[in-house]
């Protein structure tokens, strides 16, 4: 097991930070910003309720406040009931302030989040396409593809926006919270420290069913896709046998994969609703507890109104704390997967790397060649001493498992020699030189591959469409003697072949 495994959630998401890039960083001082004008926003909203509903219960009350009565009587009014309209109207602009404030932090956020994760899909494909050919030999490629797609996408929503959402949240929650101690310090402590302690309490109670849950939806996500591959790359030998054992063992995994993605939602959701009917129940105690003080129900009701507003911006923000802390410590295991990915080294890439092909004019030279994938495994080559001269048409014969396939690599420039050189006119293939000498090689694998696109890109595969030479294409074809074929078809080499090359050409009215 990779040691990245291993780690805290904290040890995680600091390496993950490493990969976000300088452009990133610098978007997150202007949703820093986005978040201190939600902290303003909510402030106001809470603040503003408080002469709003004093203007409903009692507003002659307002003429002798200390905040309130200078700024009163310094706009001329002088009967209460010409204040309802504009606290109305002010209380109802703090509210709709609030809410395009929060709608802003929401869409920067949202969009921030799955930019970076657009950025680092990009970096584990490009790492992944520059691992050394001996790696990709070695690896599953269904642990690969689900880690691509599944994984890495999925670091959006169980690391980067729940990173967002528990820092926008927590300050907003600590903002409101020491407006709301202002207010009512008392009954404003005892409701955060018994709601936050109920979320810890659920937060530890779960914790380890989170984590195996976790850990079984990655494991089944890598089982799904390799049963899918295998499914389809061997769909001759199942339709013949039958494909009853595929498709028990496709629901065993997608099954488990479904439950365990159900159980993280259940645990992140369920909460909300308990902390919901206790904070009703705790509102209901707190209007008859103030209903018994000096001025009785109808000098209270601004101080309640306050709370009230106060707990309805609270619940959800603890709430949002508490389900994202629960999608990061269930993602983990998904989060580590991607982690590995992102740590496979780059290739030192030569600073003067050499872009014309390295001269080919007399010969191929293989010198004391030895290959092992590994110092524990048998030597696969063993001393291969070789000349290939220019021209030359050569067949390798052996038994299987005698090291054909790797001396043609080598050759190649796919994989590098334990030990010994290959050369070519004296030069020795290595680092700095292997792109220059893959421009004279061409390959027709084992396996054919063809892309689901034009006769053209497929002869060309490798090139951009636009980069594509009509001559050379036409000329290879000749080359190959398929070209008559081709030219008859109607679209000639834009004929789309699709995967495999499995989609029947039209012919033209000519053929």
């Amino acid at each position: 097991m990779n040691p990245i495994h291993s780690w805290t959630l904290v040890e995680m998401l600091s390496a993950l930070w490493k990969h976000v890039g300088r452009r990133r960083r610098i978007q997150l001082i202007a949703i820093g910003a986005l978040m201190l004008l939600s902290i303003i926003a909510e402030l106001a909203s809470i603040g503003a309720i408080l002469p709003f509903l004093g203007a409903l219960s009692a507003p002659e009350n307002l003429f002798s406040n200390a905040w309130a009565g200078p700024l009163v009587h310094g706009l001329g009014l002088v009967d209460p009931n010409q204040l309802l309209l504009p606290l109305t109207v002010l209380f109802g602009l703090a509210i709709l302030f609030s809410a395009a404030a929060r709608i802003a932090l929401l869409w920067a956020q949202t969009r921030f989040s799955f930019a970076i994760g657009a950025d680092l899909g990009m970096d584990v494909y490009r790492r992944t396409l520059y691992q050394p050919y001996a790696v990709h030999v070695a690896r599953n490629s269904s642990e690969v593809i689900s880690g691509i797609m599944n994984k890495v996408g999925s670091l959006v929503f169980i690391a980067i926006l729940p990173v967002l959402n528990m820092a926008s949240s927590a300050l907003i929650l600590i903002s409101v919270m020491c407006l709301l101690v202002m207010i009512e310090p008392v009954i404003s402590i005892i409701t955060f420290l018994g709601f936050g302690a109920i979320y810890a309490l659920i937060s530890g109670l779960t914790k380890q069913q989170l984590l195996r849950d976790g850990q079984l939806v990655t494991q089944e996500q890598n089982q799904l896709l390799k049963l899918l591959q295998e499914g389809l790359g061997g769909i001759r030998d199942i339709l013949i046998g039958g494909p009853e054992i595929y498709l028990r063992y496709f629901r065993n995994a997608d099954l488990s994969l479904r439950r365990s993605s159900a159980n993280i939602a259940i645990i992140g959701g369920v909460p909300r609703y308990a902390i919901e009917a206790l904070a009703t129940i705790l509102i209901a105690s707190m209007a008859y507890a103030m209903a018994g003080r000096s001025g009785g129900l109808t000098a209270t009701i601004p101080v309640l109104g306050a709370l009230a507003l106060g707990a309805q911006r609270i619940l959800p923000l603890l709430q949002q704390i508490y389900h994202s802390f629960t999608a990061m410590r269930g993602g983990k295991a998904v989060l580590a997967d991607a982690l590995v990915l992102l740590a496979q080294p780059m290739p030192v890439i030569p600073a003067m790397a050499e872009d014309e092909p390295i001269p080919f004019q007399q010969e191929i030279v293989f010198r004391d060649l030895r290959f092992r994938y590994n110092h524990q495994a048998s030597w696969i080559l063993n001393g291969i001493d070789l000349k290939i001269p220019r021209g030359c048409r050569l067949g390798v014969i052996g038994v299987t498992g005698s090291g054909k396939s790797t001396l043609i690599d080598i050759l190649m420039g796919l994989i590098s020699p334990t030990q010994g050189t290959l050369s070519v006119d004296g030069r020795v293939v290595g680092e700095a030189n292997r792109r220059a000498w893959q421009m004279h090689i061409a390959h027709v694998p084992q396996n054919i591959f063809l892309a689901d696109t034009s006769i053209a890109e497929n002869i060309a595969f490798g090139l951009a469409k636009d980069e594509v030479n009509p001559q050379r294409v036409r000329l290879a074809a000749e080359q190959a003697q398929i070209a008559a074929t081709i030219e008859n078809w109607r679209d000639g080499y834009g004929t789309v072949v699709g995967e495999r090359g499995i989609r029947p050409p039209a012919v033209s009215a000519n053929g």
